[in-house]
């Protein structure tokens, strides 16, 4: 037995030894990469709106947090306006130009913390659960706010 084929051209003709093994053409190369291409760039655009969201989401945590506390601070009048000071002051450094208030209106107090909503982050029509108002106040657009209704 030969180590080499019986046909004398295939011996002497390697390109026709390697017809019979074909590899990928360029253009489903070409495909496959477009397709990892949209599929990380999918990836990345849900990642980025994640972080957004996660962003968007502390920062209602943190103003919620401060509207307690306002609340609480109300239960005591006698600390009232300087609590209302000092958590306005936390609002300020923990929101962008955050701000904490009291409202009264009918015999219900609300304590409210408003800031502005940082580029990028989804309005107030975008979202499916946000209350239509901020305890009956007209907040600015472009600003967010959360609400805690109390009594004193």
């Amino acid at each position: 037995m030969s180590r080499y084929p019986s046909n004398p051209c295939a011996r002497c003709c390697p390109a026709r030894r390697l017809r019979k093994h074909r590899g990928s053409s360029l253009i489903e190369v070409m495909l496959a990469v477009a397709l990892m291409a949209v599929t990380a760039l999918g990836l990345i655009a849900g990642q980025l709106w994640t972080a957004r969201e996660a962003r968007a989401m502390a920062m209602r945590e943190h103003a919620a947090w401060i509207a307690d506390s306002v609340a609480e601070a109300m239960r005591e009048p006698s600390a009232g306006d300087s609590a209302i000071r000092q958590l306005s002051a936390r609002a300020t450094a923990l929101l962008p130009h955050g701000e904490a208030s009291v409202a009264e209106s009918s015999g219900v107090s609300a304590a409210r913390v408003t800031w502005t909503a940082l580029r990028n982050t989804p309005r107030a029509g975008d979202v499916i659960d946000t209350p239509e108002s901020c305890g009956g106040a007209d907040v600015p657009t472009g600003a967010s706010c959360v609400a805690l209704a109390f009594a004193k």
